[in-house]
């Protein structure tokens, strides 16, 4: 990703990332149309920047970046909406810089998730569940699936952490 990419790129994640998380924190939903804003965003700049070689790599980073969070919602970890987020949010910084920004936004998610539960008060039961979830990805087993809680403080707004943390990568491996 060239300099003036990561420049742009980043000018366009930064107010994406403040609209995201007040909707994901005041109403536990990422709006389509800003998703549909930041795929179409991303592809122009791309293809702006770096022609039919953008696009491959726009392309390319929408769909690995779809494929690794639809595995996390399959398993009812991630909503719809942070599977579209980060898969547009992919789009805009290309197939190389996925992989490393699924792993802090993971990291970033997790740091909330600890915060949350801190918050919530309620860490054995958290961490109970979570231990379960990590038993029903062993061979023979099932992952359980657990209702969502109506208390916002059981629930991790998770677009803050795809958002912040694609920032964080954006920063740290632009290279």
């Amino acid at each position: 990703m060239s300099s003036s990419l990561s420049v742009t790129a980043a000018a366009f994640l930064i107010p994406l990332a403040l609209f995201i998380s007040y909707y994901d924190v005041c109403y536990r939903r990422i709006p389509n149309a800003f998703v549909v804003a930041t795929l179409a965003v991303g592809f122009v700049i791309n293809v702006t920047f770096a022609g039919i070689d953008g696009a491959i790599a726009s392309l390319g980073g929408c769909a690995l970046a779809f494929f690794l969070m639809f595995v996390l919602h399959v398993f009812g970890a991630m909503g719809a909406g942070d599977v579209k987020l980060f898969a547009a949010i992919g789009a805009v910084t290309g197939l190389h810089l996925v992989l490393p920004m699924f792993f802090v936004v993971i990291l970033t998610g997790g740091i909330l998730g600890v915060i949350s539960m801190l918050r919530a008060g309620e860490p054995k039961l958290i961490m109970m569940r979570v231990f379960h979830i990590v038993m029903g990805v062993l061979p023979g087993h099932s992952v359980p699936r657990f209702p969502v809680p109506e208390d916002r403080r059981y629930t991790i707004p998770y677009g803050v952490a795809i958002t912040l943390g694609s920032l964080i990568s954006l920063a740290v491996f632009r290279a």
